[in-house]
């Protein structure tokens, strides 16, 4: 018995989550980011834990961590100069990519510059064929060539992805020899290590990814090891997953690729981990930071999860929490363009200088600047007193706004609040529609230090009807670290007919994807439990472009039940598209196995049971739907399970502050979540 903490960092603030297994009591915190010394923030909350609430950190049992380190340096553009050395004939690749624009209506748009210059992508001779046999020899002379000019061109680490590696690798580990044996102070990825795919743009890009953050993601990773040991914690760091999952600080710095979305897969799976010990099956996550607004659907109790999501403006082919990025976060930033209208984001004012209210430098106007005007914030401490709400000075910045739109200052700022809810409402049917679901079966879960400020907002846009709001919100992320799987994905690229000449080979996939898994979970990631595997493999019709991922049972397999597994493919292919065609043939691509070993759920004192209404901490003046209203205000460690009210009101808590509109009820469940929903 210890102590478990999960740590998440965001644009803003650090959020510190403490489980006392001794106590059962859950402590929690936030400290704001210093994004000039990342990992600082992380030393001074592990110093805060132990000045407040007695944490030994020897005692520190688990330590899981997720970052932003990797998705910022590819958003920031501030990642390693890279050369790539491919095929003779195929350096345009990346660029080609699949032919599409990013906004396909616009006149205007650009394909994002690549992170590899032209000027520093070299082709080879040397070809492997689709069925993985040699066609021509590497010309290893040609390898040594372009890497001293990659060199003598500023490159500090190498990628190198050859045609059909995922078959036969043998060319491209021949060509990363000749590299650590000529430049062994450049760092070198082969694309087929990394993720063993077909198709030679989405395997590429992928290694591109994983090379450009490697420096900076190693060099934080290993700084956050010794400073934990510095500071008495000897419990090994684990870093959370793309994939909802996590994995030792060791296999983070080969495989920085995966971990790229660790702070939003984090949320979602605290906020799954939430709805499941709340009884909701359906939920849409609506998780607001300083930053941006990410969503992402939990359907029948379980995290969706896909593959293609977009790291800045670069897709990611390994499977991640299916998540959406919204740029309208807490401190994105209000502004007024050359036709008059009102903007928000995606510029943000983060945590250096931030809103204005915070008084730490900030001049422009943001989301939290907002509702600092209207009335819902700077009732109570907020960010745990990290920071103080000064509202005159959002009062001069929103006022400012409201010059150049010739409103009042209250409307202006309403304004600034409903133009970030239609963003988020049109992201929102995009993810919906891609899904084919009601949201009228669907609770809101918000969450992170915004989300309960505008989450009933949004769900009255939607035709939400319940709103589940956590009992610490402000820090589910965090939570998300205490409850993540130690978890890996394999894939191995088959190409085959579901018919019987493919069996023996589909067989033999699956026992070497069984055996390369327990591998990574027993001796590499030290992990004695129970696991947990989960087979599918991405599927298609002759002649489709595309495949479909369709969940497998191992016996089908194993006792070669070809007829079960097209079916399993016929009856997703009609849950998508409402269209199967049986008499087709049916191609297996690429066989998948997910390991997961179960961590121990935290265990959650629950509430006794009270009856009545709460006292409101007293009135207070807000002004919202375009009216001044006297709402009740709650403090949130006031509010016992069994607890009935009902809005207009404001629920103020230390790590985040809820906005009720009228026409909600809300009532308290044993483990202190907030349940609001619509009346009539």
């Amino acid at each position: 018995m210890g102590w478990r903490i999960g740590v998440d960092i965001g644009g803003t603030f650090i959020d510190f989550c403490a489980l006392d297994e001794k106590t059962r009591q859950m402590h929690t915190l936030k400290v704001l980011t210093t994004p000039d010394e990342p990992g600082r923030e992380v030393m001074e909350g592990i110093a805060l834990l132990q000045q407040r609430h007695g944490m030994d950190p020897a005692e520190v049992t688990s330590f899981v961590h997720g970052t932003t380190v990797g998705i910022n340096t590819v958003i920031q553009r501030k990642g390693a100069d890279l050369a790539l050395i491919t095929n003779a004939g195929f350096e345009d690749v990346i660029e080609l990519a699949r032919l599409r624009m990013p906004e396909m209506y616009s006149l205007f748009c650009a394909r994002p510059e690549q992170l590899i210059p032209r000027d520093r992508i070299f082709g080879v001779a040397g070809r492997i064929l689709a069925d993985g046999s040699e066609a021509e020899a590497l010309d290893e002379q040609a390898v040594a060539n372009a890497l001293e000019l990659a060199r003598a061109r500023g490159a500090r680490g190498v990628i190198i992805a050859f045609l059909h590696a995922y078959r036969n690798q043998a060319q491209e580990q021949a060509a990363k020899a000749v590299v650590q044996r000529l430049a062994p102070d450049l760092f070198v990825f082969c694309a087929a290590e990394i993720w063993p795919v077909i198709r030679e743009y989405e395997r590429t890009t992928t290694a591109i990814l994983n090379g450009y953050v490697f420096p900076r993601v190693d060099g934080y990773l290993h700084s956050l090891e010794q400073a934990l040991r510095g500071r008495g914690v000897t419990a090994p760091p684990m870093i959370t997953k793309s994939n909802g999952g996590m994995m030792n600080i060791a296999m983070g710095r080969s495989s920085c690729v995966s971990m790229l979305l660790s702070g939003t897969a984090s949320g979602v799976m605290g906020a799954s981990f939430l709805t499941r010990q709340a009884g909701v099956p359906n939920a849409l996550t609506l998780d607001i930071g300083g930053t941006s607004a990410d969503v992402a659907l939990i359907i029948e109790g379980r995290a969706q999860f896909g593959t293609g999501e977009l790291i800045g403006e670069f897709p990611l082919y390994v499977p991640s929490v299916s998540v959406t990025s919204i740029g309208d976060g807490g401190g994105s930033i209000a502004t007024v363009d050359g036709f008059g209208m009102l903007k928000v984001g995606p510029e943000s004012a983060g945590s250096v200088p931030g809103p204005a209210c915070y008084g730490r430098g900030g001049d422009r106007a943001t989301i939290t600047d907002a509702m600092a005007v209207c009335g819902f914030l700077g009732h109570a401490p907020l960010a745990y007193r990290s920071v103080t709400m000064e509202r005159g000075k959002a009062e001069a910045v929103v006022g400012a706004l409201a010059r150049k739109l010739g409103r009042g200052l209250h409307e202006t700022a309403e304004a600034i609040i409903m133009v970030s809810i239609s963003s988020m409402f049109a992201e929102v049917n995009k993810l919906v529609a891609r899904y084919g679901v009601d949201l009228g079966d669907f609770t809101l879960v918000p969450f992170g230090g915004a989300g309960p400020m505008m989450g009933c907002l949004l769900a009255r846009e939607l035709g939400i009807r319940r709103v589940m709001v956590p009992r610490r919100p402000g820090v589910v992320s965090a939570l998300g670290g205490l409850v993540a799987e130690v978890k890996n994905d394999f894939i191995r690229t088959m190409f085959i007919e579901l018919r019987a000449e493919g069996l023996a080979a589909l067989q033999a996939a699956l026992a070497a994807l069984r055996a390369e898994a327990e591998r990574w979970l027993r001796p590499d990631q030290n992990f004695a439990g129970v696991a947990a595997l989960q087979v599918s493999a991405d599927m298609r019709y002759r002649g489709q472009s595309f495949e479909i991922e369709t969940v497998l049972e191992e016996a089908w397999i194993e006792g070669g039940d070809l007829d079960a597994i097209r079916a399993a493919f016929h009856a997703r292919h009609t849950a998508i598209y409402a269209f199967a065609d049986e008499a087709a043939p049916v191609q297996l691509v690429n066989l998948r196995l997910v390991i997961a070993g179960a961590t121990e759920p935290p265990d959650f004192a629950v509430q006794e049971k009270v009856a009545g209404t709460p006292r409101p901490e007293r009135l207070v003046d807000v002004w919202h739907d375009g009216a001044l209203h006297r709402m009740p205000l709650f403090l949130r460690e006031n509010l016992r399970h069994g607890h009935e009210f009902s809005g207009p009101a404001v629920v103020a808590q230390e790590d985040s502050t809820v906005c009720i509109p009228a026409g909600y009820a809300g009532t308290v469940d044993a483990h202190g979540n907030l349940h609001l929903a619509a009346e009539g």
